[in-house]
């Protein structure tokens, strides 16, 4: 057997089954792994790639205006005047002209040595190749030493050789139009000017020398968008201009930015930063590195995270201030809007997508050359600075706060909290699925114990009749012993102190016994509740425990009855024609075995629980009884500290009495 196995493996795998892809097969078979996913920010980052393209052509002062047109078909043209793609032959594929094996062949790219670009964003020679093989079509011009060229391409694959078109005297640069493929990104699925334009305006806030011309199909515009048709893009002031515009001063403590754009002393590149502090709002960090948008962060922002936050606490120390000492980054960063702008040759990113930097100098690189300029800048402002600095010993203050909260609340929650003796807590330290049942006596609470999921179900038994607190004062509600550990092993507070988010268990049960006494010491926790908690009652978190009151057995056959009617159905149905049943009355739980109350009344997958819920707190109708009352008033008549208003109320409505069936 294991020789025909064999033999049918190597059947299967043979060196027929060994595929080799071409570049532009294997990126439209698996093009997730070059662009993250064919969703529609993949889509749009297709953009992207040739936008970069242009960008590094206009950092490294070879062009300084870009096109982007957005046309009706959905496919999209950018163009620079920069030096052009090469179009001489590839000395590697002496046949093709350069600009094809850059349209065509993966990991080529003229930014793999040093030389043509000092700093660039397209680095890894997958972007042009990539967007061609997962379009319909691309057309690329270029116009290069005073000559114009086209070549052609469908679905990645030459369609049309490179042409030439003649003598251009006053034209270069490239220029790339493209329809992202339906078969790829879905037939539904189109570039949509409200996400591009954003895209390129960013850009030009990063090329303070570059105008970039934008161009949309009207049709292609939503209504009441404030996307414009067309467009000349030119932000002289960089960064600073783009801060701005998302944070005027009148939103800011203090009018004065602190920005700058210095090259790096000991390695090409250079930063450029604008920094402000919102007086209301949060902060937020935008990031970029080689102009690409790096929306995840990454090293460069962890340098700046440590210059401002070191620079504030030296600050701090100089001032007297001891608070300064307890600031993070974190703290400093959430008050801070900051706009940073770095640029590095051979940066290392977290994948293609490009939305983290990885470059493990980056950190250095930043915080060496923001340091020194922002401890000037705050000596410069020393009332700006102290404001910021108080606004952020504000925010670490309500950081320790939510700290102390929140471990106080863990505290609870793994029962390091003082809890009431009589308390059999659950094993599991979290809320969800946890419960805890409330019982009246000693003797249920000991079968309840036996009974119970010792994981997920706690137990808490009280002594009797719990006081009225209808009728009781709030001192007398606050000494009470059995009310205190109530609270206690809920982990809440009562009154207006009380915090649903506190409660330590999901289901609150009562369980009592299925006799008038238990129905009446039901009835005195559900008024503690619906008077001291109620946001518990209104978040659902309240339950009633449904226990029988009969056992009936006969021959092999054994059922439960909740009270006298239920008895008497299972009579007719489930006993019919059966002379001798045994009938016998749980005179409470704990005379019922562990067993019993287990599968009757604790077992999730047996038992009946009835949620305990309120009608329109304002005017809710006691719908059980058919009179329409506000449930405050009925609560306050039927269990308040006047006993001639529930006499009153008991002659007013026995009329309306019947035999309910819950």
């Amino acid at each position: 057997m294991s020789d025909l196995l064999d033999h049918k493996a190597s059947q299967d795998y043979s060196a027929d089954a060994i595929e080799v892809l071409e570049d532009v097969e294997h990126v439209r078979l698996r093009p997730a792994m070059y662009i993250g996913s064919t969703d529609d920010r993949a889509l749009h980052h297709l953009v992207s790639e040739i936008l970069d393209n242009s960008i590094d052509e206009a950092v490294a002062g070879h062009a300084n205006k870009i096109t982007v047109a957005l046309f009706a078909d959905g496919s999209v043209k950018i163009g620079d005047n920069g030096r052009g793609i090469p179009t001489a032959p590839h000395k590697k594929f002496p046949d093709k002209p350069t600009v094809e094996i850059a349209a065509t062949k993966l990991m080529s790219g003229g930014k793999f040595k040093q030389g043509a670009y000092e700093t660039a964003g397209g680095l890894h020679g997958v972007g042009l190749s990539v967007v061609n093989a997962l379009s319909t079509w691309m057309h690329i011009e270029v116009a290069r030493e005073k000559k114009l060229a086209d070549i052609r391409f469908t679905q990645g694959v030459t369609s049309q050789p490179l042409q030439d078109l003649g003598n251009t005297p006053n034209r270069r640069g490239t220029s790339v139009h493209f329809l992202p493929d339906p078969a790829i990104f879905g037939a539904k699925a189109k570039l949509r000017a409200e996400r591009v334009f954003p895209l390129v305006r960013n850009k030009a806030f990063l090329t303070r020398a570059t105008q970039i011309h934008w161009s949309c199909d009207p049709t292609l515009l939503p209504e009441g968008t404030s996307v414009p048709a067309e467009a000349i893009l030119h932000f002289p002031g960089g960064v600073v201009d783009f801060l701005e515009g998302e944070l005027p001063a009148t939103q800011r403590i203090g009018e004065a930015i602190f920005s700058g754009s210095i090259a790096f002393e000991e390695a090409p590149g250079k930063i450029d930063w604008a920094l402000a502090w919102p007086n209301l709002d949060d902060g937020q960090t935008v990031s970029f590195a080689n102009t690409i948008h790096t929306p995840q962060g990454g090293t460069h922002e962890a340098g700046l995270r440590a210059c401002l936050s070191k620079a504030l606490r030296t600050f701090g120390d100089m001032a007297g201030v001891k608070k300064a000492a307890q600031i993070t980054p974190d703290d400093v960063m959430n008050g801070t809007y900051a706009v940073l702008s770095l640029f590095l040759p051979d940066p290392q990113f977290q994948n293609q997508t490009k939305e983290r930097l990885n470059s493990p100098e980056a950190t250095r690189l930043v915080e060496t050359a923001l340091r020194d300029r922002f401890d000037t800048w705050l000596a410069g402002e020393p009332q700006i600075a102290r404001a910021i600095l108080d606004a952020t010993i504000l925010r670490a203050e309500e950081r320790l706060a939510r700290k102390q909260e929140k471990e106080t609340k863990r505290k609870s929650a793994t029962k390091k909290l003082r809890l009431p003796g009589k308390l059999a807590d659950c094993a599991k330290n979290t809320m969800e699925g946890t419960e805890i049942f409330i019982v009246e006596g000693d003797s249920a609470g000991g079968s309840a114990k036996q009974a119970r999921n010792r994981e997920t179900q706690a137990v808490l038994p009280i002594r009797g009749k719990i006081l009225n607190v209808a009728s009781a004062t709030m001192d007398k509600i606050r000494a009470n012993s059995e009310i205190s550990d109530l609270c206690q092993a809920l982990g809440v507070s009562m009154g207006k102190a009380f915090d649903v988010a506190d409660l330590r268990y999901e289901k609150v049960i009562i369980m009592t016994d299925a006799d008038v006494d238990g129905a009446h010491i039901a009835s005195l926790l559900m008024t503690l509740f619906y008077t001291q908690m109620r946001p518990l009652i209104e978040a659902g978190h309240l339950y009633l425990a449904s226990p029988p009151l009969y056992r009936l057995s006969a021959k092999a056959r054994t059922a439960y009855a909740r009270d006298d009617a239920h008895k008497d159905e299972l009579l007719e149905t489930e006993f019919k024609g059966i002379q001798k049943v045994e009938i016998s009355r749980f005179k409470g739980l704990g005379e019922m075995l562990p067993a019993q109350l287990r599968e009757t009344t604790m077992r999730v997958e047996t038992r009946n629980l009835y949620r305990v819920s309120l009608k329109d707190a304002a005017l809710a109708e006691a719908e059980l009884i058919g009179i329409d009352i506000p449930l405050d008033i009925l609560v306050d008549n039927l269990m308040g500290k006047k006993p001639e208003h529930r006499f009153d109320f008991i002659q007013a409505n026995a009329g309306y009495v019947q035999d309910l069936d819950v």
